[in-house]
């Protein structure tokens, strides 16, 4: 049985969108309690750096929520776990830039990710010294004693800026206040888009208030599209900027025209596509000039190593172009 209710009842059966624009997305819905701190301190961060002439990459991370009520208890997600983000911010921060990193609360964050999504225990990696402390066993100390050194080299630095979102609604209100101040530094910025974004969502005038009971049959939602943010943010927000998306798919026949239309439609500089089941070797970098096969060989994989570092390098030479072609255009 449909459930058709009006919306002040529990349940509610979503309609048509009455918003088929970005503009009417940012009306209708509410701003992140956080908005105006988080952009204080992206722009002191980006003021910081900008000094120095350093290049700037935000790297967008996870998963985003779909809420189904005001007050959510039940929502719709997906299964992205920050993996690629979390390792690409370590390369970009390895190879000179500062890093913005808008990912999702509780996904996976760069340097931390090796021990907080480990298949052992962190308790694991360590040991009672004896004497009342703790000390980290022996078997493990080169390798986490690598990575904390990283760490403590980036955060000395102040070159890494971390910004939590959950859902969709702070993901787009984030990434436009993100966005405008980073055009300032406009071919020196850098947008790597790799959050994986909802397609559809309730608008909060759709929404119930209260939670979705159940017991009363099937529930039948009508979602509508979350409105593409890509277009104006290549176009308007940051046209100077060097922008990167990401296409994934599960059927590899269409992985490369999907990744033109797409760079047709928004005026993009590159994609990175990738399959599902082969994302961790094997990504094809696209332009409009080239398709450029990326692989990870087993071997290496098996050392640990891991595929971000062939095609972020990619990446940068991509970008240092763009900002010397900009260079001699000035």
């Amino acid at each position: 049985m449909d459930r058709k209710l009006d919306h002040t009842s529990s349940y509610q059966r979503i309609g048509p969108s009455q918003f088929s624009d970005l503009t009417g997305f940012y009306d209708a819905q509410k701003a992140p309690a956080n908005l105006t701190e988080t952009r204080r301190r992206v722009d002191a961060f980006v003021n910081k750096h900008s000094s120095t002439g350093r290049r700037i990459v935000l790297v967008t991370s996870g998963g985003t929520t779909v809420p189904l009520e005001a007050q959510t208890v039940r929502f719709i997600d997906n299964f992205s776990a920050g993996t690629r983000g979390a390792i690409s911010t370590e390369q970009f921060l390895e190879r000179g830039y500062a890093v913005i990193f808008l990912s999702r609360q509780y996904s996976l964050l760069p340097y931390s990710r090796h021990y907080s999504h480990s298949k052992n225990c962190f308790l694991d990696f360590m040991k009672p010294d004896g004497l009342g402390g703790i000390t980290v066993a022996p078997q493990f100390t080169p390798a986490m004693l690598k990575v904390l050194e990283k760490y403590n080299s980036v955060k000395q630095q102040g070159l890494l800026e971390v910004v939590n979102f959950v859902d969709v609604n702070e993901y787009l209100f984030l990434l436009r206040e993100i966005t405008a101040s980073l055009s300032t530094i406009r071919e020196r910025a850098m947008f790597y888009l790799a959050a994986a974004v909802s397609d559809f969502y309730i608008p909060l005038g759709k929404m119930v208030v209260h939670k979705i009971q159940s017991g009363d049959g099937a529930l039948h939602l009508e979602l509508d599209q979350v409105p593409k943010v890509l277009s104006p943010l290549v176009k308007e927000w940051a046209p100077k900027a060097f922008v990167v998306s990401f296409k994934l798919e599960t059927d590899p026949s269409i992985l490369i025209s999907k990744a033109k239309t797409s760079l047709a439609r928004y005026g993009h500089q590159a994609v990175i596509g990738n399959i599902l089941s082969t994302r961790k070797y094997h990504v094809i970098l696209i332009t409009n000039e080239e398709e450029k096969d990326i692989r990870l060989p087993e071997k290496e994989a098996d050392a640990g190593a891991e595929i971000e570092g062939l095609f972020i390098p990619e990446l940068i030479s991509r970008h240092e172009e763009w900002i010397r072609q900009a260079s001699l255009q000035n």
